[in-house]
């Protein structure tokens, strides 16, 4: 299953902005960027993945072109898919980023 590489090299530019380390992982049928050993961001098909967590998700639901991840058919709660009109702007694509990555440095 393919992934969209441009979306790939925008979340890579991001992160080396912010002086981020990260390790890429094909998983899921897409690749997913860890950050401390943890998953942090990722694409599949289209849509960026976000590991935002618990707090952040159900508000970030509200939000257009965001929805549930479900892969099982039962949503994970504090992941979510972005659709590619909700990150079609560089700003909109660093907001989701860095939610993830202040959740990221709450993890263990």
């Amino acid at each position: 299953m393919a992934y969209d590489e441009n979306l790939a090299d925008r979340i890579r530019n991001i992160l080396h902005t912010k002086h981020i380390q990260f390790i890429e992982k094909k998983m899921m049928g897409g690749l997913t960027f860890m950050v401390n050993e943890k998953m942090c961001v990722g694409i599949v098909k289209d849509d960026l993945m976000a590991r935002i967590g618990k707090d952040n998700y159900e508000n970030a639901l509200k939000k257009e072109g965001c929805h549930e991840m479900d892969f099982t058919g039962k949503p994970m709660k504090g992941y979510v898919f972005l659709e590619p009109l909700a990150i079609d702007l560089d700003a909109d694509l660093d907001y989701w980023i860095e939610m993830a990555l202040n959740f990221n440095l709450t993890l263990k």
